[in-house]
């Protein structure tokens, strides 16, 4: 191999060598500053002389789309010249100081949930842009993905379309097409895999990167649900943000119709994960909610009433960082607007309500200390207790039918949340190490004890969603300390 390409460009060292060809980091002879750069030296296929002048039409082609966006963004490596030699193509392109995500991986280990939220926050605008461009990228993965030493920023690396291009050959009926399938087994999605790449092909790609820099684990080493076929993956990896569960998830989806159909949408999903409201709108939406609280429940509740419901609005728009505080607001509303009867108390005992929930079931609140002896009852999963024949019952079997949000755990105590959470463990069986979870749960007539807790099979038996739920549930107690039993 001759150190100097094209007489102009020396060769320093060798990036990397495969199947379509080599990888250089050079300096450009020509340019003062002699500055580094790639060049990235491609083989065609086949030697054919008969299809020779097409592939290299396709080259130049797909050279002046690199150029173009490499124009627009500047977290796609700039093109700086291409040519043809001695039969071989080259691209010289922008030489980006940082490391892949495989090598940051391998230096560091896993990467903080705040890091992958961060990574797919400025990759999304890019897959964005080349979409809009009607490019897809084809070969996303860690390896295809540098963050820049200078700001940290990820840039994207390595079309797949330029590859295609040296793959090209003439079929049967004389139709010029590609004679290979781009991308790496495990990140492909299976309409990639078929040849059919989509926009939402990137995005399962992009996904399966975020799974593999949380858990380490290839797409490869991880298990699919025979019956569905999505990936299982959450359980190698602790406490991660449902909401950035959620996002992965639907990016992963086997089917294209499950899955994002924009990267716009992917991270709007991400930024704005329960609609959540700007600080900016905060004053004029607190204000006008608290006079229509006021007017709606005139009726129905007295003024330290009403001053309780605002209080509560207030306190999660503020202590809950407004996630979901329009889905709260919207549920007080309901609620200010339905007319309730409440059973009297004092400030230290547990209270009945009705709640607009997603069935009439009553909900036990307690706004007190937990007590000794609390009349707080599991969901019924038999005959003998039910909401219906026991009106005191906290029927929690909503935790598998929807989302648990801030509304549904406000006003209760660590006690109330614990019970809760494990309420869920405990339906499909789970014994607990707590003595004093163990022996709540004994009590109730429903419990049925199958499994150890280092036995249980959370990700046969529980769905994503009760799992979700749980994650949400802990994170809730642990952002305001909130625990009774202990772990």
């Amino acid at each position: 191999m001759q150190t100097l390409l094209n007489n102009r460009y020396q060769v320093i060292r060798t990036l990397a060598s495969g199947g379509f060809g080599e990888t250089f980091l050079a300096t450009d002879s020509y340019m003062p500053s002699k500055r580094m750069c790639v060049v990235k030296q491609l083989k065609p296929v086949h030697n054919n002389p008969q299809i020779y002048q097409l592939v290299q039409d396709r080259f130049q082609r797909e050279a002046a789309i690199l150029e173009t966006l490499g124009g627009h963004c500047n977290q796609i490596p700039a093109l700086y010249a291409y040519f043809c030699s001695e039969g071989q193509f080259y691209l010289v392109q922008e030489w980006i100081e940082g490391d892949t995500l495989t090598k940051k991986f391998q230096k560091q280990g896993l990467f903080t949930e705040t890091a992958v939220r961060e990574i797919l926050i400025n990759i999304l605008p890019i897959l964005d842009y080349i979409h809009s461009e009607h490019i897809v990228h084809r070969d996303i993965k860690p390896d295809n993905i540098i963050l820049r030493h200078h700001d940290g920023k990820p840039v994207l690396i390595d079309f797949g379309a330029v590859r295609e291009s040296m793959g090209t050959v003439l079929n049967t009926q004389g139709n010029l097409t590609s004679s290979i399938v781009i991308g790496t087994p495990g990140f492909m999605s299976s309409e990639q895999a078929a040849g059919r790449p989509i926009y939402s092909s990137d995005l399962y790609s992009l996904g399966l990167t975020a799974i593999f820099l949380l858990t380490g684990k290839r797409p490869q080493k991880l298990e699919t649900d025979s019956q569905t076929g999505e990936i299982l993956w959450r359980h190698y990896t602790s406490n991660v943000d449902p909401i950035i569960a959620r996002v992965i998830d639907k990016a992963i989806a086997y089917h294209p119709r499950d899955r994002y159909s924009t990267a716009k949408d992917m991270l709007i999903a991400l930024e704005s994960p329960e609609n959540s409201l700007s600080i900016s709108q905060v004053p004029s939406i607190v204000n006008n909610l608290i006079s229509t609280v006021q007017q709606s429940t005139i009726s129905h509740s007295n003024n330290s009433q009403t001053h309780t419901q605002q209080t509560i609005i207030l306190g999660s728009l503020i202590a809950g960082g407004l996630i979901g505080a329009s889905v709260i607001i919207s549920q007080l509303l309901t609620q200010s607007f339905q007319s309730t009867t409440e059973t009297e108390m004092s400030n230290s005992a547990i209270r009945t309500i009705q709640t607009p929930a997603v069935t009439d079931t009553p909900v036990v609140v307690s706004t007190g200390e937990p007590p000794t002896n609390p009349e707080f009852i599991a969901p019924s999963l038999t005959p003998q207790v039910t909401p219906e024949t026991n009106p005191t019952v906290n029927n929690y079997a909503w935790l598998s039918e929807r989302p648990v949000t801030d509304i549904d755990l406000m006003n209760k105590n660590g006690y109330e949340l614990d019970i809760m959470r494990n309420t869920i463990f405990a339906i499909y069986g789970r014994r607990f190490e707590n003595p004093g979870l163990q022996d709540y749960f004994n009590k109730q007539s429903w419990y049925i004890p199958q499994y150890a807790p280092e036995e249980f099979p959370i990700n046969k038996l529980l769905s994503k969603l009760e799992i979700d739920n749980i994650a949400y549930i802990d994170k809730f107690q642990n952002q305001y300390q909130l625990r009774y039993f202990q772990k």
